[in-house]
């Protein structure tokens, strides 16, 4: 609850879990050699949760 809580009221912690969950499922679905729309669609999760991360490190404690 405290990290829906976190979200809601726009804390740096929980969105720089989710940033950084979204950049390694990015890697994840880049490395994989299985499924075609997850390597398609990986650079763009990656850089989605890199710029997240760059944007939620400016949100306060």
């Amino acid at each position: 609850m405290s990290f829906l809580d976190g979200l809601l009221r726009l804390r740096r912690g929980p969105w720089e879990m989710l940033a950084t969950i979204l950049i390694a499922l990015g890697v994840v679905m880049l490395m994989q050699p299985f499924l075609l729309w997850a390597y398609t669609w990986s650079f763009l999760v990656t850089l989605i949760g890199t710029v997240m991360f760059i944007i939620v490190s400016h949100f306060p404690e």
